[in-house]
């Protein structure tokens, strides 16, 4: 994918998950790496914690000019899969489309794995792991961070990590740092 070329994607997951937050995340990382262009913007209504919600993000080579909804994403980033069962998480999906899904699944478990690229990380037992809980609730969107280099080459790994060790101090940083890492590392692709 040319450097100036536009990435859009859409983020799905519950409120709580941290879904805005990854998509702060990845446009502040990107920036780091270069792009000119970044967005990064919530879709609200009436969510609560637990809700299906979505986020979005733009990444390009060049500023960004456009100041609506993501319609036909070039990427879906799916922090709880269960969700998918509620929401079309594939609705304008482009054809050479990629999907990314929390999950303990394998890519082509998913019958849409035939149609679209998919990747898979199990971004839940990773954040258990690293203790990214709140309330006792796992917190999937830096695990999931941490895959998005593997599907996207416009964004790096160690761009990710800094972005998380300036938003974060200490403990905090260093556990989402390690969850990302583990993220990148047991990503599994079906391209």
């Amino acid at each position: 994918m040319s450097s100036k070329t536009l990435v859009e994607i859409c983020f799905h997951g519950r409120g709580g998950q941290g879904a805005v937050t990854a998509a702060n995340l990845l446009v502040a990382a990107a920036l780091e790496d270069g792009n000119r262009g970044v967005q990064a913007f919530p879709f609200f209504g009436a969510e609560r914690r637990g809700a299906p919600v979505r986020a979005f993000a733009r990444i390009s080579g060049e500023e960004i000019h456009l100041r609506s909804e993501i319609y036909y994403p070039d990427i879906v980033i799916v922090l709880d899969e269960s969700i998918m069962g509620l929401v079309d998480v594939l609705r304008g999906l482009k054809k050479e489309g990629i999907v990314l899904i929390n999950s303990t699944k394998k890519p082509v478990d998913f019958d849409f794995s035939k149609k679209f690229k998919v990747a898979t990380v199990d971004a839940t037992s990773i954040a258990i792991k690293h203790g990214i809980l709140v309330g006792g609730i796992p917190v999937v969107n830096t695990p999931i961070l941490g895959a998005v280099p593997r599907v996207l080459d416009r964004v790096s790994l160690s761009s990710i990590q800094r972005v998380i060790k300036n938003k974060w101090l200490g403990d905090l940083a260093d556990k989402n740092v390690k969850a990302t890492q583990d993220a990148y590392e047991l990503t599994e692709v079906n391209f």
